[in-house]
């Protein structure tokens, strides 16, 4: 039989442990349940906390990443887009050439015509631009400038925790259309000879003027060198706009992939840190029960002592 004390109640300190035990799991379920996650700081568990972090840092970075390929989509469009413009107006103009060739034609007429379409290939080339980057009307004498452009694609993080930034590059130099450098030219601003190549002398298809072109063999000749120029600068912006198209399918396809790898990454810090709630659930109504039964048992641990004094009573 154990020794009954009026200074040390051995009953009850037991009880008073196991209820305060009780009371800790309970906040600690409770703040679980109100923030959604078992891991909460580095006090809870530091080495998934510390990934968790990590990880969500980088989850960041890849939204920016996000960001910048939707800006370099929005860029490579518009390129694409005026590009096609182009095209369609570069074959309106060599169709003209080729009506221009018929003889007794009135070429000022038809020169009238294709001069309005070169202005607006000039109008669709400078409004071809997006945050300030136009890559069809450039100037590639100013300082700082280069063709091939940059478009930050990813972020990763290497085993050894060192960081690593890819880009998609991306060669407009075959793109411009026109160049205002004195050293060099786009495509519709070149000279081109009688084949329709680029070269020293020669005029360009912006440049094409037929209004004062007879029917001789030499006007003639002229003017089918024109239309060899327009049809190689037609052929020149058609594969120009295929390199666009191409570099534009693999940001769609990088931006996909990007949007994927963060979703993953965000599913794999919830399985890090958050918290099953149904689990939760279960656990707050059994530690309520606990703690009721904790505090009857405190009760009947008190009231011990106050049995001693019937021993006293006459």
């Amino acid at each position: 039989m154990g020794m009954n004390s009026i200074n040390t109640n051995t009953a009850a300190m037991t009880a008073l442990q196991s209820l305060q035990q009780t009371s800790k799991s309970m906040l600690t379920t409770q703040n679980r349940i109100s923030t959604g996650l078992r891991v909460a700081t580095a006090e809870d568990n530091a080495a998934y906390w510390s990934i968790a972090t990590t990880m969500r840092s980088d989850n960041d970075a890849l939204s920016t990443v996000q960001d910048a390929l939707g800006l370099g989509k929005s860029t490579v469009s518009i390129a694409y887009t005026a590009m096609n413009t182009a095209i369609d107006l570069v074959g309106q103009i060599k169709t003209k050439l080729t009506a221009a060739a018929t003889p007794g034609v009135d070429r000022s007429k038809i020169q009238s015509e294709i001069k309005e379409l070169q202005n607006q290939l000039k109008g669709v080339s400078d409004t071809a631009s997006f945050s300030g980057e136009n890559w069809l009307s450039v100037d590639s004498s100013n300082t700082g400038y280069n063709a091939t452009k940059s478009i930050v694609s990813s972020f990763t993080r290497t085993s050894s925790g060192a960081v690593q930034v890819g880009n998609i590059s991306i060669d407009t130099k075959n793109a411009v259309l026109f160049d205002s450098s004195a050293s060099a030219a786009g495509i519709l601003d070149a000279t081109r000879n009688s084949l329709g190549a680029i070269a020293s002398t020669g005029t360009s298809v912006y440049a094409m003027d037929i209004s004062t072109l007879t029917d001789s063999a030499t006007d003639l000749n002229t003017l089918k060198g024109y239309i060899s120029g327009a049809d190689a600068a037609f052929q020149e912006m058609t594969k120009a706009a295929t390199g666009l198209g191409a570099n534009q399918q693999r940001i769609n396809l990088q931006s996909t992939f990007v949007s994927a790898l963060s979703d993953a990454i965000t599913s794999g810090v919830s399985q890090l840190v958050d918290a099953d709630m149904n689990q939760e659930s279960t656990r707050l109504q059994a530690l309520q029960v606990k703690q009721q039964l904790g505090v009857q048992a405190l009760s009947i641990a008190n009231q011990s002592s106050q049995n001693i004094l019937s021993l006293f009573r006459g």
